[in-house]
């Protein structure tokens, strides 16, 4: 049992570093019953810049999180990351993307892409200077994702008066509308593709496959 000093020294030890997320314990024998405060203190103390190997523990676990739901890294261990390796942690972020937000697309048994891809041509089939072919030019003038949002709920957009030779209205009109109305948050720059010979076709994937979960469901694939 601990004598009268250590309890001093120890509640004084954990009020140190409970102080920086705001609170602190009295009584150490009881403020940890909850395990609330408990919690804040750990979190805190492996969060200290020192603590490189708690890093490295936590991001272990969300890769093993990741790997048991079938997901595989190659070559992306908790170092990298740990260590801001922006090469490898965007390898991580789009294996992660493709797997939870695009690898169940399917459409008439095509691949994830394809399917996606597929998804999108009939989608804006009927729609004037609309041509989709690929994820990365045929939506630089803006057009297409103006016709995916017409198509689904064509009470937002307006889209007769859409002109082609206007790019940057274009693809502001259709981000500012998804993200207003169909709860799909601005993933891409307007100037950046326009100024863009290629935009990144990983992007476009990633922001289009919002525009597929968010319809999908309400209205299937004709």
């Amino acid at each position: 049992m601990f004598r009268a000093r250590p309890l001093v020294t120890f509640t004084a030890w954990c009020n140190s570093h409970l102080r920086k997320a705001g609170t602190q314990i009295e009584n150490i024998d009881e403020d940890f019953r909850d395990g609330l405060k408990l919690m804040l203190l750990l979190e805190v103390i492996s969060e200290r810049g020192k603590m490189r190997v708690h890093k490295i523990n936590n991001v272990n676990k969300a890769l093993d999180f990741i790997a048991s739901k079938g997901v595989k890294l190659v070559s992306i261990g908790a170092e990298e990351i740990v260590d801001g390796n922006a090469k490898m942690t965007l390898g991580m972020i789009w294996t992660i993307i493709l797997r939870f937000a695009i690898q169940d697309i399917s459409v008439e048994e095509t691949s994830a892409k394809e399917g996606l891809l597929l998804w999108c041509q009939r989608k804006t089939a009927p729609y004037k200077n609309v041509n989709v072919q690929n994820f990365h030019i045929s939506w630089k003038d803006g057009l297409a994702f103006n016709a995916l949002i017409h198509r689904h709920r064509p009470e937002l957009i307006e889209y007769d008066k859409l002109r082609k030779d206007d790019p940057v209205t274009n693809l502001n009109n259709a981000f500012e509308v998804a993200e207003k109305y169909l709860d799909i948050p601005k993933m891409l720059d307007a100037e950046d593709i326009v100024n863009t010979a290629r935009p990144d076709e990983k992007a476009i994937m990633t922001y289009v496959s919002s525009f597929y979960h968010a319809f999908s469901g309400a209205q299937k694939i004709l």
